[in-house]
């Protein structure tokens, strides 16, 4: 999980051990960045780098980067061959890149608006996004409440835990409004439409000064429903 300045840095317990999410979106993230045909790929939320070191491992040459000084701790004694940094998303990129994977990240900020514009900024004109987050549609939705699961799948007592809770036409929307074409939609872990995440793959169009400007700052003012 990374972070921006309106999130304070700080340990939110990294591990050695893989992500639960891995096992069902490694696989996918791997397919794509070689079926686009990248050679440079960045890791935007590496967390304790598992995914940056498959992709190094898979011949991509890889950047790395995170805002839990842990997490990268971890992921460098994991994986010395990766260039692993810490940073921010309001930070510049670290350089620019034919494929940009960001996992389980969207969900944890406050102002994701900022990560994906530093998603569009990483990648070269016609570079690829693979964004995945925690899947929400109607019979899911139906599902959770059917069988009493909405605490346990919304929990309050995650340190660090989701904040936003997306659905394929809200992460769309993120990724256009920042000026993506969002080209593929791929539901991923468990059965069809019950599916644990999804990863929705955006392209940098060619012509970038065709690409429509940065989202307007969302309100901040209080909400009163």
């Amino acid at each position: 999980m990374s972070l921006t300045r309106s999130m304070k840095t700080e340990d939110y317990g990294w591990q050695e051990a893989p992500p639960n999410s891995s096992a069902y979106l490694e696989p996918v993230i791997l397919r794509l960045a070689k079926s686009y045909g990248a050679r440079s790929v960045l890791d935007a939320g590496c967390g304790n780098g598992y995914l940056a070191e498959r992709l190094s491992g898979a011949g991509f040459e890889v950047t790395a980067v995170d805002g839990d000084v842990t997490g990268v701790r971890i992921a460098r004694d994991r994986a010395p061959q990766v260039n692993f940094q810490i940073g921010l998303f309001e930070d510049e990129p670290p350089g620019v890149f034919d494929f940009v994977s960001s996992t389980e990240v969207v969900e944890h900020l406050y102002s994701p608006h900022v990560l994906v514009r530093y998603c569009f900024d990483a990648l070269k004109p016609g570079g690829i996004l693979a964004m995945s987050t925690p899947y929400h549609g109607y019979l899911k939705n139906l599902a959770l409440s059917i069988f009493d699961k909405w605490d346990d799948h919304h929990t309050v007592h995650w340190h660090g835990g989701h904040i936003k809770f997306w659905s394929r036409k809200t992460l769309t929307k993120l990724l256009s409004d920042a000026g993506f074409e969002v080209i593929a939609f791929h539901g991923v872990g468990r059965l069809p439409f019950l599916w644990k995440s999804m990863v929705l793959v955006g392209r940098k169009p060619l012509d970038t000064e065709a690409a429509a400007p940065p989202p307007e700052q969302p309100h901040r003012g209080l909400r009163n429903d």
